[in-house]
């Protein structure tokens, strides 16, 4: 038992965490080639991996091996610096679901849920990670029409995402 055990607890780290939480269903007839480019973040929820950036992009290009290249970028105030990660995502079930697995640290991945897009212009997006304390709001630019902001937050919030906690970035 002692030698079945330790595989699968190894399996289940390896993995990471691809869930998906309640009520947050993937987008489905996701265009992959249109998602790809720069796409900046209006709105998130906050953790370390981008406390204190601004002007934070996330740039999507296509990977030798199926999968997508993520390169995120930001401003670190407080240093004066520019921060950059690179990293791959996977689609997880079907390329044409918005539900990947993304990663940025070795074989550990996590989901990188596409909720709600623009499906005619992919012109926003809103992303869950594996639970409800990951949230993104992208844009194609830099800003967003205050209404439609409004909007796709008011549905965040419905769907049961602490949106009283949002920090708005600054694209400035």
């Amino acid at each position: 038992m002692k030698n079945l055990l330790l595989p699968l607890m190894l399996a289940a780290l390896l993995t990471g965490c691809v869930g998906r939480p309640d009520n947050i269903v993937p987008v489905t007839n996701f265009n992959t080639t249109k998602y790809l480019g720069k796409w900046y973040e209006i709105a998130r929820l906050d953790h370390s991996f981008e406390r204190g950036l601004s002007h934070v992009t996330a740039d999507y290009s296509l990977r030798q091996d199926g999968g997508l290249k993520v390169v995120n970028r930001g401003y670190k105030d407080a240093d004066a610096v520019w921060k950059e990660s690179e990293g791959k995502a996977y689609f997880v079930d079907k390329p044409d679901e918005g539900f990947l697995k993304v990663s940025f640290f070795g074989p550990f991945y996590g989901s990188y849920i596409v909720f709600d897009l623009d499906q005619q212009d992919y012109s926003y997006s809103m992303i869950s990670g594996p639970d409800k304390s990951y949230f993104w709001l992208l844009s194609r630019t830099p800003t967003m029409d205050p209404a439609l902001q409004k909007r796709l937050i008011d549905k965040a919030q419905g769907l049961g995402f602490d949106t009283s906690k949002l920090i708005v970035v600054n694209q400035n």
